[in-house]
């Protein structure tokens, strides 16, 4: 805690010396004012960026902003606040993994969306293993880019769509820049981001590294983060630039286990797993290339290489088993080590050009992407039974296996400006994917296959209307394609079964929607979707003939999301003058999913029972989020209402297991507030409190890492933080 007392000493001292400071805050008012000036900036993407197109596409542009966000802790149902439909499954309450899905997908380690940062992927493997164990500090971020399934066509095949985290770059009228900030909070919680940046020359640099530890909300829940990042830019002509990047993330997380539904209502906050560990280490190189050939044609070429891996040591029960000592032992049982090793590069080349044919204006891009990476994975070993993170081996392996994937992929799409206001975007893309696996599994051969080669074309179109108020109405159908995963033929726990003839899912999103502004007073975007998702994989709940249940992983059937998002955001203030130098901002993020199967069945006492119908697992129908922002000066405050509704967590709708892995997630709400202040220029302190109300929730029910059973969300946290930037 001496972190904290110092972080408290320097937040009174602060407070305390108000007064003499408050005249010379006046004077800063101009300089402060550029808090307000963010709250105009775009909410969506303009039609091109660099070599993107994003006409007719289901836009999102995030701005993570202290006094608005819990930066230090990365909670993402704040970031993501004004994007209507994310669900955020909060797998601890460290920040330590982004889990978010839209649109009936899976949020598991955000395993159906295209993850990147500055452009270039950052999951683990893109078709076997997608889930994206790299975490990057929200301080680091200067805007996310988020765009729905129509992502798929100029970015890849997931159903969920696209998320790119821009990083920050150095003042280039600086030479050199420093940025530093630390926070404190309960459960020993304490957060140090240190960035510096610049420009010398022609060479523009920005690097930061960051740490985050705490003891966590409950028991057996400590954390040990660290992330790094380096970006040497060259502008080695007004034409061009070349950048070297790298970044690392790894931590190393105690896990607390699941309840079930009984301890969890006698007390959300215990945990009976003490020796459990989780430790992922993802390090990305990267290469940047641009070049402007002219006005009208500019290039990207970007390569990267992802290498690193993911442990864990796991006693693996329910949580009605307790991790206790073996009588006949006298010891702890041994427990379960898995490693994952990753090696992947991938290099993606993108060409835009503008040009006129007749009377049409056209922008045309096109790419190309290939992509290689082996997953050594390493499951069921017997590990040692000490209660430290150690993953010593007792006994080998039992799963042990390399799994290979080769990719090439090709695109183009293409705006046709038939009008000054209407325009037309189709586009394809075309799929070559290569799966080859060996190895063993229990010391046998490998006894299901994955392998085979995928060749596919994807299609799609965009439309847009831009009218003179500067309103759009546009519209998006774009295919989706998702293999079925590595981790769906081998399995790491002991609670479920796979189907050996489980199949590849295709399906397509549709978009049709209305957005724009009235000046800085109003924003608005209300859509319609509709996702088809055909043979979609997940996870049925069975009895086997001594009545023990099991989860049977297979294709459920075809199921369909569809449904209404909108957002709104008006200024209450500047409503009624628009010279205000202060203002409250009141933003509504609403979505309403309607998921279903449509088709498929399950086998229960020999008797096939239908499950259309049935809900889609860990989809809620609604999730809507308010948030009230205040302005002035130096001072930004934000206060947010997050409602979730009920969801299933399996496709069989099971209300009840008396071992927490499936069930009910019932619906729940949560306060969060946010604040910062500003002053003497380069200074500033932010305070944060999440789950203001100290609700009892939880956001999902698992049946394996890092459960089994429910996952308790934390109750009520709170962090202050100081921070200089010069």
């Amino acid at each position: 805690m001496t972190n904290f007392y110092k972080i408290l000493f320097s937040v009174l001292f602060i407070t305390a010396s108000g007064s003499a400071l408050a005249q010379k805050s006046v004077k800063d008012t101009l300089h402060l004012d550029s808090v307000i000036i963010k709250e105009s900036r775009s909410k969506y993407l303009p039609n091109i960026v660099g070599t993107y197109i994003f006409a007719g596409k289901n836009t999102h542009l995030i701005y993570p902003d202290a006094g608005k966000v819990n930066l230090a802790n990365n909670t993402a149902r704040m970031v993501f606040a004004k994007v209507p439909g994310v669900n955020s499954w909060e797998m601890d309450g460290a920040g330590l993994q982004l889990n978010i899905g839209t649109r009936g997908t899976d949020p598991h380690r955000s395993i159906e969306m295209n993850m990147r940062q500055n452009g270039y992927n950052t999951n683990s493997d893109a078709f076997g293993y997608p889930e994206n164990h790299y975490n990057v500090p929200f301080q680091a971020i200067s805007e996310i880019q988020f765009v729905r399934g129509s992502a798929a066509l100029q970015f890849g095949p997931q159903f969920g769509g696209m998320v790119n985290y821009k990083i920050k770059e150095g003042d280039s009228t600086k030479v050199f820049g420093i940025e530093s900030e630390q926070t404190a909070g309960s459960n020993n919680f304490f957060n140090s981001y240190n960035a510096i940046g610049g420009k010398v020359g022609k060479v523009t640099y920005y690097a930061f590294y960051s740490t985050r530890r705490g003891d966590g909300w409950r028991p057996n829940a400590a954390f040990n983060y660290h992330a790094y990042y380096a970006n040497i830019k060259y502008q080695f002509s007004s034409k061009g630039s070349i950048a070297l990047q790298f970044s690392r993330s790894d931590y190393v997380q105690q896990i607390a286990g699941g309840l079930t539904d009984a301890q969890f209502e006698a007390d959300n906050r215990q945990s009976f797993r003490a020796r459990n560990f989780f430790n992922p280490e993802i390090n990305i190189p990267a290469l940047l290339f641009n070049y402007a050939f002219s006005s009208n044609t500019k290039l990207e070429v970007t390569s990267h290489v992802l290498f690193g891996q993911r442990n864990s040591v796991q006693f693996i029960n329910t949580p009605n088993i307790k991790d206790t000592v073996n009588a006949s032992l006298k010891t702890f049982n041994p427990r379960q080590v898995d490693r994952d090793y990753y090696a992947g590069f991938t290099t993606e080349a993108r060409l835009l050009h503008t040009y006129k044919l007749g009377n049409l204006n056209i922008t045309f891009t096109t790419g190309v992407r290939f992509f290689e990476e082996t997953t050594k994975r390493k499951q069921k070993g017997t590990g040692t039974i000490a209660s430290d993170f150690d993953l010593t081996l007792v006994k080998p392996y039992g799963i042990d296996l390399r799994l290979h994937s080769l990719n090439y992929a090709t695109f183009a799409e293409n705006i046709f400006q038939l009008t000054p206001k209407f325009t037309i975007t189709p586009g394809v893309r075309y799929e070559v994917i290569k799966s080859t696996t060996s190895g063993v599994i229990n010391n046998a051969t490998f006894p299901i296959g994955y392998k085979g080669n995928r060749n596919f074309p994807l299609f799609g179109t965009g439309l847009q209307y831009q009218f003179s108020n500067g309103s759009q109405l546009y519209s998006n159908i774009s295919q989706a394609y998702r293999p079925y995963l590595y981790a769906a033929v081998t399995p790491a726990d002991q609670l479920t079964i796979i189907d050996p003839n489980i199949k590849d899912s295709r399906g397509y999103d549709i978009d049709m929607g209305y957005r724009g502004h009235i000046g800085t007073i109003f924003n608005y975007d209300v859509n319609g979707f509709y996702v088809y998702y055909g043979n979609r994989a997940g996870t049925l709940t069975q009895t086997d003939a001594q009545n023990v249940n099991h989860l049977f992983l297979t294709n459920i059937g075809n199921g369909v999301a569809k449904g209404i998002e909108a957002y709104t955001e008006v200024s209450l203030l500047r409503s009624f003058n628009k010279h205000a130098g202060s203002d409250i901002r009141l933003f509504n993020s609403l979505a309403y999913t309607h998921g279903r199967y449509t088709s498929g069945s399950i086998n229960a006492s020999g008797k096939n029972i239908s499950l259309a119908n049935n809900h889609l697992e860990n989809v809620p129908e609604w999730i809507n989020r308010t948030g009230l922002t205040f302005l002035s000066g130096a001072f930004s405050s934000t206060l947010q209402l997050s409602y979730t509704s009920k969801s299933f967590s399996d496709a069989n709708n099971t209300v009840f297991n008396p071992t927490g892995a499936t069930g009910v997630v019932p619906a729940y709400h949560v306060v969060d507030w946010a604040f910062n202040y500003s002053f003497l220029k380069n200074y500033h302190i932010s305070a944060n409190v999440n789950n203001l109300l100290n609700a009892q929730y939880f956001t999902r029910r698992i049946n394996m890492y890092p459960g089994p059973g429910i996952l308790p969300a934390d109750g009520r946290t709170f962090n202050i933080g100081f921070g200089i930037k010069i």
